[in-house]
């Protein structure tokens, strides 16, 4: 088996079990109850389903849900003087079901175990060629947990690799808004009586849920966008598919950028779309002609105007960023090539620009970046904004700094 936090080689023959993980933004949510559900559903349908392991947290209505669903008797192991119970990985492979459950994926194992963590024994099963349904809070992603920590005041000790998450063949969201879950905690449906104060007023807090929740949705959305990119490029689809709405507006260290990011901000907000800001350093022949345009406009003024240039573009960068775009700086020869290539890898619906105002010296050696963006993106729309007087104003007073 590889190290902690490795990934493991995919196997050269046979079938690969497929996984599915029900994930959550806090314990309580419904997972357990949620995997058991599908253990029922699948054994319904003719299906060898087995309990690998549950964790009922002695809720009365996840108990009831095993119903005549198999279980796999646990391992019991001496630790320190306790008798600790572990998912008994062996059995569970002897057993060899379709179909095995298994709670809590990011569990660290009793020292002494086959594996030290519970993930790489459900990747053991996997590799065996067994399905492998399972449940995961989303403060167990190792990437978050400085996130985590930052938001409710709590370090999470027990954490996986993102790997695991990426690699899953579903991932199923249990949503539950944060008063619904503090009810439930209230009433005593999550922890024991004596702890659902403490819980309460600390993790369980309505500002800590609610930001959880807010990075479960964007886990399960990333890798539902994952997904549908897979399944394009694996179909040879190069289409765009606007499943959801997608801003791209291109900046650079004209004052001008300025409104266009505020513009496609507007945008962006009212389509209740993302927002990505991309700029473009030219390179190679474009390197070269843009540093001919700015000699020929500016003559002496030259390297006091680049120095200017550069803090205006750092300034627009960090406006956008403040806007809540995901900001992205790329270097290519080709502007319109690069900006078209981003669209349609991000799957972009609408690419804002600012409206051009070149001399016409300045489209002889350039080119015109509007027209070869129309025809390298002609099912994307493209909004062009116009100077305002307001613009014209920053621009004016930028240009003596």
């Amino acid at each position: 088996m590889p190290a902690l936090g490795a990934r493991p080689p995919r196997p050269s023959s046979g079938r690969r079990g497929r996984l599915r993980i029900y994930l959550a933004a806090a314990p309580g949510a419904g997972k357990t109850y949620a995997m058991l559900n599908e253990g029922h559903r699948r054994k319904s349908r003719g299906t060898d389903v087995v309990i690998g392991y549950v964790e009922t947290h002695g809720r009365p209505r996840t108990a009831e849900q095993i119903g005549d669903l198999e279980i796999i008797p646990r391992k019991k192991s001496a630790y320190r003087g306790l008798t600790l119970e572990e998912m008994d990985l062996e059995a569970v492979l002897a057993r060899r079901p379709q179909v095995v459950l298994v709670d809590e994926l990011a569990h660290t194992n009793v020292p002494g175990s086959r594996h030290e963590k519970r993930y790489q024994d459900v990747l053991e099963l996997l590799e065996a060629g067994i399905d492998v349904v399972t449940t995961l809070n989303i403060q167990h992603l190792e990437s978050l947990n400085d996130i985590v920590a930052n938001i409710t005041g709590v370090r999470v000790r027990e954490t996986l690799p993102d790997w695991i998450l990426d690699q899953a063949d579903e991932v199923e969201l249990i949503d539950i808004s944060p008063h619904a879950l503090r009810q439930r905690m209230k009433h005593g449906n999550i922890y024991p009586r004596e702890r659902i104060d403490a819980a309460l007023n600390n993790f369980f807090r309505e500002g800590n849920l609610t930001a959880l929740r807010e990075l479960a949705l964007r886990r399960t959305a990333e890798k539902t966008e994952a997904q549908l990119q897979q399944y394009m490029a694996s179909h040879r689809i190069n289409k765009l598919w606007p499943a959801c709405e997608r801003v791209l507006v291109g900046f650079d260290h004209r004052p001008h950028s300025r409104q266009v990011i505020r513009d496609a901000w507007r945008l962006a907000h009212s389509l209740q779309a993302q927002l990505i800001a991309v700029s473009v350093e030219p390179t190679g022949f474009a390197s070269v002609t843009a540093r001919l345009v700015r000699l020929l406009k500016y003559g002496r003024r030259l390297r006091a105007e680049e120095e200017a240039a550069r803090r205006r573009l750092e300034a627009h960068a960090l406006l956008a960023e403040d806007l809540g775009a995901e900001v992205l700086h790329v270097r290519s020869p080709d502007i319109a090539q690069a900006l078209a290539t981003i669209a349609r890898e991000r799957r972009v619906t609408l690419i804002v620009l600012g409206l051009p105002t070149r001399h016409r010296w300045e489209e002889l050696l350039r080119g015109s970046l509007v027209n070869r963006l129309l025809r390298l993106s002609n099912d994307i729309d493209i909004h062009l904004v116009p100077r305002r007087p307001e613009s014209e104003a920053e621009d004016s007073s930028s240009s003596h700094t």
